[in-house]
């Protein structure tokens, strides 16, 4: 199934996700947030977009079986809307959300975000391709060309990571589960300082959509760049921002990751 195809799966009561997009052990974080953040946008009244998304990965989702989902509207101002979504499997709650959503206000503060960082084109860069049992299986689905730092378990300890990332199979529209998706494809940047292969996995995450929204074409490639902050102690704490392939900024991510070497 085509990520498109499972987003429109969410309507169900229970949806099956393939084993084409697992990871490791557990389903690819980035569909299970992007279908519950689904299932939450759904009970806000429109014209209040996703504004942050804080993401708790409770435990993992597994492949072909069934998941549902529960949504609560904590609050509905004037403006802003906040809403509580969990992804229940087994009957264990997997992954626990919650999500800001907020109409424009009339303000006199702007400023203008940082430029986008150089980077070559997407096709001067190399790319992570899907190879059956080494790569992430969702892998097959997402293309990452690597532009800052190196590819995983390189032995190279610097502190960023990233490059150009899109669908394979891009759809009709690039909607925000599309960019959820895409920016949690991205493996951990702490793990270009392993020498090995080791397991990681992410234990939050929070994501800012940045508005106006900027423009972009389904099969358009956005830019990645994550930095890390700290990593000790089996842990890693990074920051990463993304742009669309004008340089205007669409995201903004942090995240705390496990790591198991």
């Amino acid at each position: 199934m085509h990520f498109d195809e499972l987003l429109a799966g969410v309507e169900n009561d229970s949806l099956v996700i393939p084993a084409s997009w697992g990871q490791g052990r557990a389903t690819f974080g980035g569909l299970v947030a992007a279908l519950t953040f689904l299932k939450m946008q759904a009970a806000v009244q429109p014209g209040r977009p996703l504004r942050a998304l804080q993401v708790a990965f409770v435990g993992p989702v597994t492949v072909d079986e069934p998941v549902s989902f529960e949504v609560e509207l904590l609050r509905e101002g004037r403006a802003a809307s906040q809403v509580q979504g969990r992804l229940v499997q087994g009957g264990e709650v997997r992954l626990s959300a919650l999500a800001s959503f907020g109409g424009d206000r009339e303000s006199s503060v702007q400023v203008s975000p940082d430029p986008a960082p150089e980077a070559p084109a997407p096709e001067q860069c190399p790319e992570l391709g899907y190879i059956a049992g080494m790569t992430p299986e969702f892998t097959r689905h997402i293309e990452m060309r690597w532009a800052f730092g190196h590819f995983p378990f390189a032995g190279r300890p610097v502190r960023e990571m990233g490059g150009w990332m899109r669908f394979r199979e891009a759809g009709e529209a690039m909607g925000d589960a599309h960019v959820i998706a895409l920016v949690d494809a991205w493996p951990p940047a702490v793990l270009q300082h392993l020498k090995q292969p080791a397991p990681a996995s992410s234990m939050s995450w929070s994501l800012e959509i940045v508005h106006p929204r900027p423009e972009m074409k389904a099969d358009e490639p956005l830019l990645y760049r994550a930095v890390i902050d700290q990593a000790g102690g089996g842990y890693g704490h990074t920051h990463a921002t993304i742009w669309n392939g004008q340089g205007e900024l669409v995201a903004l991510s942090r995240q705390t990751v496990t790591v198991f070497g």
